[in-house]
Protein backbone atom coordinates (compact mmCIF):
# COMPACT_ATOMS: atom_id res chain seq x y z
CA UNK A 1 0.00 0.00 0.00
CA UNK A 2 2.56 2.56 0.53
CA UNK A 3 4.58 1.45 -2.46
CA UNK A 4 1.51 2.42 -4.47
CA UNK A 5 0.66 5.50 -2.54
CA UNK A 6 4.64 6.80 -3.44
CA UNK A 7 4.07 5.67 -6.77
CA UNK A 8 0.79 7.56 -7.48
CA UNK A 9 2.10 10.57 -5.18
CA UNK A 10 5.63 11.09 -5.53
CA UNK A 11 6.78 14.21 -4.77
CA UNK A 12 3.62 15.79 -4.13
CA UNK A 13 1.98 17.48 -1.27
CA UNK A 14 0.45 15.45 1.71
CA UNK A 15 -2.94 17.67 1.09
CA UNK A 16 -3.32 15.74 -2.16
CA UNK A 17 -3.39 12.55 -1.15
CA UNK A 18 -5.73 13.66 1.89
CA UNK A 19 -7.76 15.61 -0.46
CA UNK A 20 -8.09 12.18 -2.81
CA UNK A 21 -9.18 10.21 -0.21
CA UNK A 22 -11.81 12.62 1.11
CA UNK A 23 -12.77 12.98 -2.43
CA UNK A 24 -13.27 9.18 -2.41
CA UNK A 25 -15.10 9.04 0.99
CA UNK A 26 -17.70 11.71 0.25
CA UNK A 27 -18.51 9.64 -3.66
CA UNK A 28 -18.77 6.45 -1.84
CA UNK A 29 -21.44 7.52 0.40
CA UNK A 30 -23.17 10.20 -2.36
CA UNK A 31 -22.88 6.39 -4.58
CA UNK A 32 -24.73 4.51 -1.82
CA UNK A 33 -27.80 7.55 -1.45
CA UNK A 34 -28.15 8.45 -5.14
CA UNK A 35 -30.08 5.84 -6.47
CA UNK A 36 -32.18 5.73 -3.72
CA UNK A 37 -33.02 9.35 -3.70
CA UNK A 38 -35.97 9.36 -6.17
CA UNK A 39 -37.51 5.87 -4.85
CA UNK A 40 -37.86 7.73 -1.54
CA UNK A 41 -38.88 10.69 -2.87
CA UNK A 42 -42.17 8.33 -4.64
CA UNK A 43 -42.55 6.94 -1.22
CA UNK A 44 -44.58 10.20 -0.44
CA UNK A 45 -46.84 9.57 -3.47
CA UNK A 46 -45.36 12.27 -5.27
CA UNK A 47 -45.82 11.91 -9.13
CA UNK A 48 -42.22 12.05 -11.51
CA UNK A 49 -41.81 16.14 -11.75
CA UNK A 50 -41.70 16.51 -8.06
CA UNK A 51 -39.25 13.42 -7.96
CA UNK A 52 -37.23 15.77 -10.10
CA UNK A 53 -37.37 18.69 -8.24
CA UNK A 54 -35.54 16.86 -5.28
CA UNK A 55 -32.67 16.27 -7.39
CA UNK A 56 -32.92 19.39 -9.25
CA UNK A 57 -32.95 21.44 -5.90
CA UNK A 58 -29.81 19.62 -4.87
CA UNK A 59 -28.01 20.94 -8.26
CA UNK A 60 -29.86 24.24 -7.71
CA UNK A 61 -28.70 25.13 -4.76
CA UNK A 62 -25.38 24.08 -5.40
CA UNK A 63 -24.76 26.30 -8.55
CA UNK A 64 -27.04 29.18 -6.83
CA UNK A 65 -24.72 29.49 -3.77
CA UNK A 66 -21.43 29.01 -5.20
CA UNK A 67 -20.12 32.31 -5.38
CA UNK A 68 -20.73 32.99 -2.41
CA UNK A 69 -19.13 30.12 -1.38
CA UNK A 70 -16.41 31.66 -3.49
CA UNK A 71 -16.24 34.62 -1.75
CA UNK A 72 -16.52 32.68 2.12
CA UNK A 73 -13.02 30.88 0.95
CA UNK A 74 -11.23 33.58 0.48
CA UNK A 75 -12.20 35.39 3.76
CA UNK A 76 -11.67 32.42 6.58
CA UNK A 77 -9.83 29.97 4.39
CA UNK A 78 -10.18 26.60 2.61
CA UNK A 79 -10.18 24.16 5.60
CA UNK A 80 -12.92 25.39 7.58
CA UNK A 81 -15.52 26.20 4.34
CA UNK A 82 -14.53 22.15 3.49
CA UNK A 83 -15.44 20.71 7.10
CA UNK A 84 -18.09 23.16 7.16
CA UNK A 85 -19.86 22.01 4.01
CA UNK A 86 -18.94 18.65 4.73
CA UNK A 87 -20.96 18.62 8.22
CA UNK A 88 -23.95 19.95 6.43
CA UNK A 89 -24.33 17.73 3.97
CA UNK A 90 -23.62 14.98 6.43
CA UNK A 91 -26.53 16.50 9.16
CA UNK A 92 -29.05 17.29 6.18
CA UNK A 93 -28.18 13.65 5.02
CA UNK A 94 -29.12 12.35 8.21
CA UNK A 95 -32.07 14.57 8.39
CA UNK A 96 -33.01 13.08 5.50
CA UNK A 97 -33.24 10.00 6.41
CA UNK A 98 -35.46 10.70 9.12
CA UNK A 99 -38.28 12.61 6.86
CA UNK A 100 -41.67 12.48 6.81
CA UNK A 101 -42.68 14.12 4.49
CA UNK A 102 -42.08 15.16 0.69
CA UNK A 103 -41.70 18.86 1.60
CA UNK A 104 -39.08 18.06 3.98
CA UNK A 105 -36.93 15.69 2.00
CA UNK A 106 -36.95 18.54 -0.74
CA UNK A 107 -35.68 21.03 1.67
CA UNK A 108 -33.38 18.82 3.35
CA UNK A 109 -31.55 18.19 -0.33
CA UNK A 110 -31.83 21.99 -1.32
CA UNK A 111 -29.97 22.57 2.20
CA UNK A 112 -27.11 19.80 1.35
CA UNK A 113 -26.69 21.35 -2.45
CA UNK A 114 -25.30 24.27 -0.65
CA UNK A 115 -23.18 22.18 1.75
CA UNK A 116 -21.35 20.59 -1.42
CA UNK A 117 -21.41 23.61 -3.15
CA UNK A 118 -18.74 24.35 -0.02
CA UNK A 119 -16.95 21.54 0.02
CA UNK A 120 -16.23 21.51 -4.03
CA UNK A 121 -15.06 24.80 -4.17
CA UNK A 122 -13.02 24.66 -1.10
CA UNK A 123 -11.17 21.45 -1.69
CA UNK A 124 -10.42 22.18 -5.42
CA UNK A 125 -9.39 25.72 -4.56
CA UNK A 126 -7.10 23.68 -2.03
CA UNK A 127 -5.60 21.58 -3.88
CA UNK A 128 -5.20 24.46 -6.61
CA UNK A 129 -3.33 26.25 -4.36
CA UNK A 130 -1.04 23.67 -2.49
CA UNK A 131 0.73 22.83 -5.63
CA UNK A 132 3.37 24.13 -7.94
CA UNK A 133 2.39 24.88 -11.81
CA UNK A 134 4.72 22.03 -12.94
CA UNK A 135 2.17 19.78 -10.65
CA UNK A 136 -1.51 20.76 -10.96
CA UNK A 137 -1.92 18.55 -13.83
CA UNK A 138 -1.71 15.37 -11.94
CA UNK A 139 -3.08 16.47 -8.32
CA UNK A 140 -6.03 17.10 -10.40
CA UNK A 141 -6.46 13.63 -12.11
CA UNK A 142 -5.97 11.67 -9.10
CA UNK A 143 -8.11 14.01 -7.06
CA UNK A 144 -10.82 13.51 -9.80
CA UNK A 145 -9.74 9.60 -9.36
CA UNK A 146 -10.94 9.66 -5.93
CA UNK A 147 -14.15 11.06 -6.51
CA UNK A 148 -14.51 8.56 -9.85
CA UNK A 149 -13.50 5.34 -7.71
CA UNK A 150 -15.63 6.67 -4.82
CA UNK A 151 -18.44 6.88 -7.56
CA UNK A 152 -18.26 3.29 -9.08
CA UNK A 153 -18.12 1.90 -5.28
CA UNK A 154 -20.78 3.63 -3.94
CA UNK A 155 -23.46 1.75 -5.57
CA UNK A 156 -22.02 -1.69 -5.08
CA UNK A 157 -22.93 -1.17 -1.30
CA UNK A 158 -26.08 0.57 -1.81
CA UNK A 159 -28.68 -1.35 -3.61
CA UNK A 160 -28.13 -4.32 -1.08
CA UNK A 161 -28.50 -1.58 1.59
CA UNK A 162 -31.57 -0.07 0.07
CA UNK A 163 -33.12 -3.23 -0.35
CA UNK A 164 -32.99 -3.95 3.50
CA UNK A 165 -33.95 -0.46 4.32
CA UNK A 166 -35.01 2.50 2.27
CA UNK A 167 -33.96 4.99 4.64
CA UNK A 168 -30.37 3.60 5.64
CA UNK A 169 -28.61 4.92 2.92
CA UNK A 170 -28.91 8.37 3.89
CA UNK A 171 -27.74 7.43 7.44
CA UNK A 172 -24.87 5.64 6.05
CA UNK A 173 -23.68 8.65 3.78
CA UNK A 174 -23.41 10.99 6.75
CA UNK A 175 -21.60 8.65 8.50
CA UNK A 176 -19.12 8.16 5.32
CA UNK A 177 -19.35 11.95 5.24
CA UNK A 178 -18.14 12.34 9.22
CA UNK A 179 -15.09 10.31 8.43
CA UNK A 180 -14.10 12.70 5.57
CA UNK A 181 -14.63 15.73 7.45
CA UNK A 182 -12.71 14.27 10.42
CA UNK A 183 -9.57 13.66 7.84
CA UNK A 184 -9.73 17.15 6.24
CA UNK A 185 -10.03 18.34 9.41
CA UNK A 186 -6.87 16.72 10.69
CA UNK A 187 -4.83 16.28 7.32
CA UNK A 188 -5.25 19.64 6.59
CA UNK A 189 -3.96 21.24 9.53
CA UNK A 190 -1.04 22.07 7.65
CA UNK A 191 -2.27 24.14 4.98
CA UNK A 192 -4.53 26.03 6.85
CA UNK A 193 -1.25 27.48 8.94
CA UNK A 194 0.90 27.97 5.71
CA UNK A 195 -2.07 30.41 4.61
CA UNK A 196 -2.27 32.06 7.71
CA UNK A 197 1.82 32.25 7.55
CA UNK A 198 1.52 34.04 3.95
CA UNK A 199 3.29 37.62 3.72
CA UNK A 200 0.63 39.98 3.26
CA UNK A 201 3.63 41.91 0.85
CA UNK A 202 4.06 38.92 -1.42
CA UNK A 203 5.09 39.28 -5.05
CA UNK A 204 1.46 37.03 -6.25
CA UNK A 205 -1.88 39.61 -5.08
CA UNK A 206 -3.74 38.32 -2.23
CA UNK A 207 -6.87 38.13 -4.18
CA UNK A 208 -7.78 37.47 -8.32
CA UNK A 209 -11.36 38.68 -8.84
CA UNK A 210 -13.38 37.34 -11.20
CA UNK A 211 -13.15 40.35 -13.19
CA UNK A 212 -9.17 39.61 -13.67
CA UNK A 213 -9.93 35.83 -14.52
CA UNK A 214 -12.25 36.73 -17.30
CA UNK A 215 -10.18 38.63 -19.07
CA UNK A 216 -7.93 35.96 -19.55
CA UNK A 217 -8.42 34.21 -22.86
CA UNK A 218 -7.35 30.65 -21.20
CA UNK A 219 -9.98 31.17 -18.36
CA UNK A 220 -12.66 31.88 -20.45
CA UNK A 221 -11.69 28.40 -22.51
CA UNK A 222 -11.92 26.59 -19.16
CA UNK A 223 -15.34 27.82 -18.19
CA UNK A 224 -16.58 26.92 -21.82
CA UNK A 225 -14.65 23.16 -21.23
CA UNK A 226 -16.19 22.32 -18.53
CA UNK A 227 -19.66 23.75 -19.21
CA UNK A 228 -19.44 21.83 -22.45
CA UNK A 229 -18.53 18.51 -20.56
CA UNK A 230 -21.41 19.04 -17.84
CA UNK A 231 -23.08 19.34 -20.59
CA UNK A 232 -22.20 15.97 -22.96
CA UNK A 233 -21.98 14.24 -19.00
CA UNK A 234 -25.71 15.04 -17.53
CA UNK A 235 -27.44 15.63 -21.04
CA UNK A 236 -25.87 13.07 -23.31
CA UNK A 237 -24.34 10.03 -21.14
CA UNK A 238 -26.77 10.07 -18.10
CA UNK A 239 -29.98 10.96 -20.21
CA UNK A 240 -30.27 10.81 -23.54
CA UNK A 241 -27.92 7.74 -23.62
CA UNK A 242 -30.21 5.10 -21.96
CA UNK A 243 -32.88 5.94 -23.49
CA UNK A 244 -30.95 5.89 -27.42
CA UNK A 245 -29.99 1.74 -26.05
CA UNK A 246 -33.44 0.86 -25.52
CA UNK A 247 -35.91 3.14 -28.47
CA UNK A 248 -33.39 3.54 -30.80
CA UNK A 249 -30.54 0.46 -30.85
CA UNK A 250 -33.26 -2.00 -29.32
CA UNK A 251 -31.23 -3.54 -26.48
CA UNK A 252 -31.58 -3.93 -22.96
CA UNK A 253 -30.81 -2.16 -19.93
CA UNK A 254 -27.53 -4.47 -19.76
CA UNK A 255 -26.08 -2.83 -23.15
CA UNK A 256 -26.85 0.65 -20.98
CA UNK A 257 -24.64 -0.28 -17.99
CA UNK A 258 -22.09 -1.48 -20.26
CA UNK A 259 -21.80 1.54 -22.00
CA UNK A 260 -21.33 3.39 -18.56
CA UNK A 261 -18.47 0.89 -17.22
CA UNK A 262 -16.74 1.40 -20.42
CA UNK A 263 -17.02 5.38 -19.68
CA UNK A 264 -16.08 5.31 -16.18
CA UNK A 265 -13.42 2.74 -17.25
CA UNK A 266 -11.80 5.14 -19.99
CA UNK A 267 -12.16 7.94 -17.54
CA UNK A 268 -10.06 6.42 -15.29
CA UNK A 269 -7.62 5.28 -17.20
CA UNK A 270 -6.81 8.42 -18.79
CA UNK A 271 -7.12 10.71 -15.67
CA UNK A 272 -3.15 10.36 -14.52
CA UNK A 273 -1.55 10.08 -17.70
CA UNK A 274 -3.65 13.07 -19.37
CA UNK A 275 -2.63 14.77 -15.70
CA UNK A 276 1.03 14.15 -16.78
CA UNK A 277 0.49 15.42 -19.92
CA UNK A 278 -1.39 18.70 -18.46
CA UNK A 279 2.22 19.07 -16.74
CA UNK A 280 4.80 18.16 -19.37
CA UNK A 281 3.04 19.38 -22.70
CA UNK A 282 0.67 22.24 -21.46
CA UNK A 283 -2.86 22.68 -20.46
CA UNK A 284 -4.33 23.86 -24.11
CA UNK A 285 -3.45 21.11 -26.28
CA UNK A 286 -4.80 18.38 -23.99
CA UNK A 287 -7.89 20.45 -23.05
CA UNK A 288 -8.34 20.78 -26.87
CA UNK A 289 -7.37 16.65 -27.24
CA UNK A 290 -10.74 16.46 -24.71
CA UNK A 291 -13.03 18.65 -26.43
CA UNK A 292 -12.05 16.61 -29.77
CA UNK A 293 -12.26 13.19 -28.66
CA UNK A 294 -15.90 14.06 -26.99
CA UNK A 295 -17.34 15.41 -29.60
CA UNK A 296 -16.09 12.19 -32.25
CA UNK A 297 -17.78 10.37 -29.71
CA UNK A 298 -21.13 12.32 -30.22
CA UNK A 299 -20.45 12.27 -33.94
CA UNK A 300 -20.08 8.93 -33.60
CA UNK A 301 -23.60 8.31 -32.01
CA UNK A 302 -25.34 10.32 -34.42
CA UNK A 303 -23.53 8.77 -37.73
CA UNK A 304 -23.19 5.30 -36.62
CA UNK A 305 -26.82 4.28 -34.69
CA UNK A 306 -25.58 0.68 -34.71
CA UNK A 307 -24.39 -1.44 -31.20
CA UNK A 308 -20.37 -1.21 -32.31
CA UNK A 309 -20.69 2.68 -33.07
CA UNK A 310 -22.10 2.86 -29.64
CA UNK A 311 -19.40 0.82 -27.52
CA UNK A 312 -16.59 3.06 -29.66
CA UNK A 313 -18.14 6.23 -28.80
CA UNK A 314 -18.19 5.25 -25.41
CA UNK A 315 -14.45 4.20 -25.15
CA UNK A 316 -13.96 7.93 -26.70
CA UNK A 317 -16.77 9.75 -24.83
CA UNK A 318 -14.45 8.27 -21.41
CA UNK A 319 -10.82 9.53 -22.96
CA UNK A 320 -12.15 12.64 -23.75
CA UNK A 321 -14.17 13.12 -20.24
CA UNK A 322 -11.36 11.76 -18.48
CA UNK A 323 -8.81 15.02 -20.19
CA UNK A 324 -11.63 17.40 -19.60
CA UNK A 325 -10.95 16.94 -15.64
CA UNK A 326 -7.89 18.07 -15.77
CA UNK A 327 -7.10 20.31 -18.33
CA UNK A 328 -9.66 23.09 -17.46
CA UNK A 329 -9.21 22.92 -13.85
CA UNK A 330 -5.47 23.03 -14.43
CA UNK A 331 -5.80 26.67 -15.71
CA UNK A 332 -8.31 27.84 -13.39
CA UNK A 333 -5.06 26.47 -10.64
CA UNK A 334 -2.83 28.89 -12.65
CA UNK A 335 -5.42 32.24 -12.88
CA UNK A 336 -6.95 31.51 -9.43
CA UNK A 337 -3.00 31.89 -7.82
CA UNK A 338 -3.16 31.95 -3.87
CA UNK A 339 -6.37 33.67 -3.57
CA UNK A 340 -9.12 32.75 -6.08
CA UNK A 341 -12.41 31.50 -4.60
CA UNK A 342 -14.75 32.91 -6.64
CA UNK A 343 -12.38 31.89 -9.52
CA UNK A 344 -12.56 28.24 -8.78
CA UNK A 345 -16.35 29.27 -7.61
CA UNK A 346 -17.10 30.40 -11.09
CA UNK A 347 -15.77 27.55 -12.90
CA UNK A 348 -17.35 25.13 -10.84
CA UNK A 349 -20.55 27.13 -11.91
CA UNK A 350 -19.79 26.83 -15.47
CA UNK A 351 -20.31 22.74 -15.17
CA UNK A 352 -22.79 22.81 -12.92
CA UNK A 353 -24.82 25.10 -15.65
CA UNK A 354 -23.85 22.65 -18.35
CA UNK A 355 -25.77 19.92 -15.94
CA UNK A 356 -28.34 22.00 -15.84
CA UNK A 357 -29.01 23.32 -19.01
CA UNK A 358 -27.89 19.58 -20.91
CA UNK A 359 -30.84 17.46 -20.17
CA UNK A 360 -33.20 19.81 -20.76
CA UNK A 361 -31.84 21.38 -24.26
CA UNK A 362 -30.86 17.74 -25.18
CA UNK A 363 -33.45 15.86 -24.20
CA UNK A 364 -35.85 19.42 -26.37
CA UNK A 365 -33.91 18.30 -28.81
CA UNK A 366 -34.16 15.44 -29.39
CA UNK A 367 -37.97 15.09 -28.53
CA UNK A 368 -38.66 18.00 -31.24
CA UNK A 369 -36.25 16.30 -34.00
CA UNK A 370 -34.29 13.20 -33.12
CA UNK A 371 -31.46 11.85 -31.07
CA UNK A 372 -28.81 12.31 -34.10
CA UNK A 373 -30.00 15.96 -33.88
CA UNK A 374 -29.41 15.95 -30.09
CA UNK A 375 -25.83 14.20 -30.58
CA UNK A 376 -24.76 16.46 -33.37
CA UNK A 377 -26.17 20.10 -31.54
CA UNK A 378 -23.89 18.18 -28.63
CA UNK A 379 -20.55 17.79 -30.65
CA UNK A 380 -20.61 21.53 -31.54
CA UNK A 381 -20.68 22.64 -28.40
CA UNK A 382 -17.72 20.95 -27.50
CA UNK A 383 -16.27 21.84 -30.66
CA UNK A 384 -17.18 25.74 -30.29
CA UNK A 385 -15.31 24.87 -26.91
CA UNK A 386 -12.48 23.31 -28.51
CA UNK A 387 -12.57 26.38 -30.84
CA UNK A 388 -11.57 28.74 -27.67
CA UNK A 389 -9.12 26.36 -26.42
CA UNK A 390 -7.40 26.67 -29.69
CA UNK A 391 -6.85 30.12 -29.68
CA UNK A 392 -6.28 30.48 -25.99
CA UNK A 393 -2.06 31.18 -24.94
CA UNK A 394 -0.57 28.55 -22.92
CA UNK A 395 2.85 28.33 -21.62
CA UNK A 396 3.96 28.38 -25.11
CA UNK A 397 1.95 29.98 -27.96
CA UNK A 398 2.86 28.60 -31.34
CA UNK A 399 0.73 29.96 -34.11
CA UNK A 400 -3.23 28.64 -34.48
CA UNK A 401 -2.22 25.98 -37.38
CA UNK A 402 0.76 24.47 -34.79
CA UNK A 403 -1.81 24.28 -32.50
CA UNK A 404 -4.30 21.78 -33.91
CA UNK A 405 -1.17 19.97 -35.26
CA UNK A 406 -0.08 20.26 -31.04
CA UNK A 407 -3.84 19.59 -30.03
CA UNK A 408 -4.09 16.13 -32.91
CA UNK A 409 -0.65 15.03 -31.84
CA UNK A 410 -1.80 14.58 -28.14
CA UNK A 411 -5.06 13.48 -28.89
CA UNK A 412 -2.65 10.02 -30.49
CA UNK A 413 -0.12 10.29 -27.38
CA UNK A 414 -3.43 9.88 -24.96
CA UNK A 415 -5.30 7.14 -26.68
CA UNK A 416 -2.18 5.37 -26.75
CA UNK A 417 -1.40 5.64 -23.23
CA UNK A 418 -4.84 4.43 -22.18
CA UNK A 419 -5.07 1.52 -24.51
Amino acid sequence: MLRLRAKLFGDLPREVAVLSAVAFSVAVGFGIVAPVIPLFARHFGVGRAEVGAVLSAFAFMRLASALGVGRLVDAIGERVVLATGIGIVAVSSALAGLAHSYLQLLVLRGVGGIGSAMFSVSAMGLLLRVVGPDQRGRSVGLFQGGFLLGGISGPAIGGPLAAWSIRAPFFVYACTLLVAGTVAMIGLRRAALARKSEPADADQPRRTSLAHAFRQRSYRAALAANLADGWALMGVRNTLVPLFVLESLHRGTGWVGIGFTLVAGMNAAALIPGGRLVDRRGRRPVMVAGCLLSAGAMVLLATAPDIGGYIAAMLLFGVGSGLLDVAPAAIVGDVAGKRGGTVVAAFQMAGDGGSVSGPVVAGWVADTWSYGTAFWLTAGVLAGAGALAVRSPDITSPAPEERVLEALATTTEVVAETS
